[in-house]
């Protein structure tokens, strides 16, 4: 048996950011640390989190006043922001800098008073905290699929623009804004993709594991939009593909009669549990022959002013307090 390891996958820059800011957090504060909303899609970083003493909350109303709450890398809308600030909350701001430029542009269009399409889902995160950043005089809609932009319907004369949340299909979104863009020819977009870098280096580096693979594995979480993505690209060319949150949910008779396994991760997988799936494919197949495809992204994430002077500490500090140690030398 041969498996493929595709490179880029795991962690992105956004997410080693947000879990540095975290891991800082706790260090200098000292438990309990609050976090709004899961801090990234992947229970096994959420668990590792809570046991280090962070408290993942739903609502501002969990979190005591004067509390140190942390925003997720999917980001909030400022009407959290404000009520934050009301309570007297120390804030630590983890959106990714990707997602906070989508809010920058959904922010201009509504001041330009222009009516905003918002390519996303409805129901994640990151399209909740996007759309509290429109204030203007028009309108924003969330377009699911290429249904919803054929419906659409906008005031006569209105001048429109699109944003898209920052983990979707690359395929996918571009079919829709093909359609919005035939039915309102002077739409505007973003001056580059909103889909941010990573997703798209993992979507290209799932294709290339479709194409010389019998079957794909993509590890995270099921309510990961950028997992289930790297799922759907595989399928979408033809190739079976699993996604499993561990290695205990592989099921071995997934690879009967197949020669060549494919496996990459998401954005907010950690690389021991890659690692895992390795041991277990080794475990059923002592002879596994292992290669990996593509290069690995050296991106980096300025970690907010707040935590400047991390540049300072050895690196043998760094790794103690469970930061990423070339982060702590990005710091402004």
């Amino acid at each position: 048996m041969q498996v493929v390891f595709a490179n880029p996958r795991g962690f992105c820059a956004g997410v080693e950011r947000a879990i540095d800011i975290v891991h800082w957090a706790i260090n200098y504060y000292g438990p309990p640390i609050y976090a709004l909303h899961e801090l990234v899609h992947n229970k096994h970083v959420v668990d590792d989190l809570r046991a280090r003493g962070v408290v993942f909350v739903d609502y501002l109303s969990e979190v005591p006043d004067g509390g140190i709450l942390i925003f997720s890398a999917h980001g909030v809308s400022p009407a959290i922001q404000s009520e934050a600030a009301v309570r007297g909350l120390q804030v630590i701001n983890g959106t990714c800098p990707l997602v906070s430029k989508v809010h920058n542009e959904v922010l201009e269009h509504s001041r330009a008073g222009r009516t905003v399409f918002l390519i996303g889902h409805n129901d994640h995160v990151e399209v909740q905290g996007t759309l509290g950043h429109y204030g203007g005089k028009g309108d924003i809609h969330v377009i699911e699929n290429e249904h919803d932009a054929q419906r659409v319907n906008v005031e006569p004369g209105r001048p429109v623009a699109y944003v898209t949340q920052t983990t979707l299909s690359v395929t996918d979104s571009a079919r829709i804004v093909e359609i919005l863009r035939s039915r309102f020819p002077g739409l505007s977009g973003p001056a580059t993709d909103d889909i941010c870098y990573a997703t798209q280096n993992r979507q290209r580096a799932v294709l290339e594991l479709a194409r010389c693979c019998d079957v794909v594995v993509v590890i995270g979480a099921r309510h990961s939009s950028n997992s289930l993505r790297l799922r759907e690209v595989a399928e979408e060319q033809g190739v079976p593909a699993y996604l499993v949150e561990s290695s205990a949910h592989i099921d071995y008779e997934w690879f009967d009669g197949v020669g060549v396994i494919g496996v990459t991760s998401g954005a907010s997988v950690p690389e021991v549990l890659v690692n895992e799936v390795l041991r277990k494919f080794r475990h059923w197949w002592p002879d596994l022959e292992e290669i990996t495809i593509g290069e690995p992204e050296i991106v980096h994430f300025r970690l907010p002013k707040r935590m400047g002077g991390l540049s300072s500490l050895p690196e043998s500090k760094l790794k103690e307090i469970g930061m990423t140690p070339s982060l702590g030398e990005c710091c402004d």
